[in-house]
């Protein structure tokens, strides 16, 4: 039988100095997304689908099971004894643990439900996390406290609600997966040290607003729409599932290319996902898996961030192909 996520992190505390209550943080929140799952696949059952009638700091109209996940999420975390203060994509500033509840040297981020368009269609959503050193444990920490590069990331993985519940985590030591024994509880190792193939024929992206994008992204797509026929010399697939996680899952799965634009219909925003809860964490999986991940410029984990909700543009996965992209926009 394929090792338990709670072997697999005690392994890592023995052979690798990991800090047990960094595992024991991974450990609650691998519990509280089975919360999020059961949630999830009750669904309609429950009367949990659709709108909450509510938006959220980015101005987005909430899905009931967006409040639903971020409730669990944040009482969680603020009521587990690892963490300073957590942060959401779903609230406007950092949420502190409560005066009556431990602390801990850690900083949790999070997206609580990616790919909220899909929950009412039963495709593939998910919970994004980040895990950043707090230091020394304290309170009342201040939404600065969170601005720290993606280099400075200590944990991170998403859990994918889909035909099975996965988690994906790396402590930078290789990706790894785990999947959801519902018959017993438990996330066993499904596999180890996953790498991502250099080369693809597969890319992601949303086709639809092709008119909008950058000058160097047009040329790119339009190369591999060419297929054959055209400078790549080779047909591609195209894929878009719209939620980042299903998105990256697949990436890591079986190869390709995610590609999230600037584009000009809002030339205030740098680009459409946020850096702190979905690119950083996302773009140090595909490094550690040996893809690449960048904003067109410059490797996303190196981005000092500005602010909580920062936006940013994503190309990530096959590292040639997010190289030669990167390299039209130079």
């Amino acid at each position: 039988m394929a090792k338990t996520l709670a072997l697999y992190l005690h392994e890592m505390e023995t052979t690798h100095a990991i800090d047990p209550r960094l595992t024991g943080l991974i450990n609650h929140l691998a519990e509280t997304c089975k919360e999020i799952s059961f949630k999830v696949s009750q669904g309609a059952l429950a009367g949990i689908l659709g709108s909450a009638g509510s938006e959220n700091v980015q101005g987005e109209t909430q899905k009931k099971l967006d409040i639903i996940a971020n409730e669990i999420m944040c009482r969680a975390c603020t009521e587990s004894g690892f963490v300073s203060a957590v942060a959401s994509e779903e609230m406007d500033h950092a949420l502190q643990v409560p005066a009556d509840a431990e602390i801990g040297p850690y900083l949790v981020l999070f997206d609580p439900l990616d790919g909220s368009s899909n929950i009412d269609i039963n495709v593939s959503i998910g919970t994004i996390f980040s895990i950043l050193p707090a230091g020394t444990p304290h309170r009342d920490v201040k939404d600065e406290e969170f601005l720290q590069s993606g280099r400075h990331q200590l944990a991170a993985g998403y859990v994918i609600y889909g035909p099975q519940t996965q988690l994906v985590l790396t402590l930078g030591l290789g990706v790894m997966m785990f999947t959801l024994d519902i018959a017993t509880g438990n996330f066993y190792q499904t596999a180890q040290n996953v790498v991502i193939d250099e080369s693809t024929k597969e890319f992601a992206i949303n086709c639809s607003n092709m008119r909008h994008w950058e000058a160097p992204v047009q040329r790119y797509v339009t190369e591999l729409l060419a297929g054959k026929t055209g400078v790549r010399q080779k047909d591609f697939n195209m894929r878009w599932v719209a939620a980042m996680v299903a998105e990256v899952h697949r990436i890591l799965n079986r190869g390709g290319i995610f590609m999230y634009p600037k584009d000009h219909r809002d030339p205030s925003k740098p680009g459409k996902l946020r850096l702190m809860y979905e690119a950083n964490p996302m773009s140090w999986l595909i490094e550690q898996a040996h893809g690449k991940a960048t904003n067109g410029h410059e490797n996303i984990l190196d981005i000092e961030p500005t602010g909580l909700h920062q936006r940013v543009a994503v190309f990530l996965g096959a590292k040639e192909e997010v190289e030669l992209v990167t390299s039209y926009h130079q």
